[in-house]
This record gives structure tokens, C-alpha cells and sequence, in this order.
């Protein structure tokens, strides 16, 4: 039996495998995006506009490995992640715990909103046990919220350093319209499906995040969101085992643990 950092009955688990992080996933990288001296570190020094789709594949299996992979794997790529962050010159302690924060809130907010149960108890127990995520790219442990409310007053305090640069308005550009190898883009389904994903993760973006990026939100729009969250979350159940990543790696984990 392999060890992860995460057991299969952890709350963290249960998100992380869930097809509604389909949209929470790419509503991270736009929250995340939000810090204007994170992401001038990105757009100084990463080749994100050249492999705009290939930084997605790669953010995807950072999280399914450190959830889901041995501890071994996790720790192998959490320092070649913590490498990448310093060459990016995003390594001070403020950003790490940005850019952790955004996608601790963005994970969970998105899973709540298109149906996943969980109670307060087991929403505060995610935010807890997401702190191995931060300490694995180096951020204190102490600096790190625990419960829910402690991530709200979090985000009260860093709202004044916010903003939506020009950096994080291209990024966001290429979110929505990644370069696609062909093969994908007239090879399969994957093009109109992401523009209706990354469409969906802006909408499903907090108001003060939509209002930074000059964003429209209309009355009853939250409502009309988490519908189609929830649609949608059952919609992508019916995708092919192959393009759940994060599932089968699961789900090979569970065979190696039952056959040890």
C-alpha cells in the first residue's frame, strides 16, 4: 500500500475528485490571477502565452498528485514547483498564501455551488487539511487559515491589494481561448466544451472579482449560476473515464491498496 498525504476518506478527496472541479480548477487560475505582482512574476517570466494549454495540464496534475499520488510523488513534484516559484520570483511568503488561498476558495466555493454536500464541520476540515498543499510549497504553517471564516477575513484583508492588471486580463484571454494542439481542437469535442467551462468559471467568480475584472453582473445572476453549475455537474459525469484524470488516479490507487 501506497501512503499519500491524503486518505480516501478525506474531505480533501471527496472535492478534489468531484467533476465540479472541472470548473473550479480554471476559476482558480483567474482568482488567482488577481494579484498583480503574482502575476507580473508569471507574465515576466513563464512561457505561459506560448503553452497556455499545457500550464492548465500541468496545474491539473499538480493537484491529482499531490491528493491523490504517494508522498513520495507529492514531495518530487511539490519541489520542482517550489524551484519554478522562485524563478518566477514568486516566492515571498504574502504571494505563496495568495496564490493558495485563491485556490483553496475557489475549490471549494465552486464544489458547494454546483451541489456537493458538505457541512460546515467537513468545510472547515477542507480548509484545514488543504495546509499540507501549502506547506508542500513552502509557505508556515501558522500563516495558513484554517477554518472558513478565517479564509473570509483573509480575503478581507488582502482585498486592497487586488487588482485586475492588463497581465491578468490577457491571462484571462488565454484561459478562455488556450492554443489547442489540432488533434484536440478538430479531433474532438474539447474546444466548444471549454469555452462553455471557462465560460461558466467567470461567471462563478465571487462579485468583488468580476467587479475587478470589469466584469457585468446582472441581477439574479449568482441563482442562474449555480444552476448551471449543478447542470453541469451532472452533464460532465457522462465524459469518458479518460478525460478524468484526477478520477482514474483514484481509482488506480484504490486497486493498488485492495491488491496490497
Amino acid at each position: 500500500m501506497t501512503e499519500g498525504y491524503f486518505t480516501s476518506n478525506s474531505v480533501t478527496w471527496r472535492v478534489h475528485s468531484d467533476t465540479a472541479m472541472f470548473v473550479g480548477g480554471i476559476r482558480a487560475l483567474l482568482e488567482q490571477a488577481l494579484h498583480p505582482k503574482a502575476m507580473a512574476g508569471v507574465a515576466a517570466h513563464s512561457n505561459f502565452r506560448e503553452d497556455a494549454w499545457g500550464r492548465l495540464q500541468r496545474t491539473g496534475d499538480y493537484v491529482g498528485t499531490l491528493t491523490f499520488g504517494s508522498k513520495s510523488e507529492a514531495d518530487k513534484l511539490a519541489a520542482r514547483v517550489r524551484r519554478v516559484h522562485e524563478m518566477l520570483k514568486v516566492d515571498e511568503p504574502e504571494l505563496l498564501l495568495w496564490v493558495h488561498m485563491a485556490m483553496v476558495d475557489a475549490f471549494l466555493d465552486t464544489a458547494l455551488r454546483s451541489g456537493l454536500n458538505l457541512s460546515r464541520t467537513e468545510q472547515d476540515l477542507y480548509v484545514d487539511e488543504m495546509i499540507v498543499f501549502a506547506e508542500l510549497v513552502g509557505i508556515e504553517n501558522g500563516l495558513v487559515p484554517r477554518t472558513v471564516q478565517e479564509m473570509k477575513n483573509y480575503f478581507q484583508e488582502i482585498m486592497p491589494k487586488l487588482s485586475a492588471s492588463d497581465d491578468a486580463k490577457r491571462a484571462a484571454l488565454f484561459i478562455a481561448l488556450p492554443p489547442l494542439p489540432p488533434l484536440l481542437r478538430f479531433g474532438t469535442p474539447i474546444a466548444p466544451l471549454w469555452g462553455g467551462i471557462t465560460s461558466l468559471a467567470a461567471a462563478a467568480l465571487p462579485q468583488w472579482a468580476r467587479k475587478l475584472y470589469g466584469w457585468p453582473t446582472v441581477p439574479g445572476q449568482d441563482k442562474t449560476t449555480d444552476l448551471a453549475l449543478k447542470a453541469t455537474r451532472k452533464a460532465l459525469l457522462f465524459l469518458p473515464e479518460s478525460l478524468r484524470q484526477p478520477q482514474n488516479f483514484k481509482i488506480e490507487r484504490v486497486k493498488d491498496q485492495s491488491s496490497s
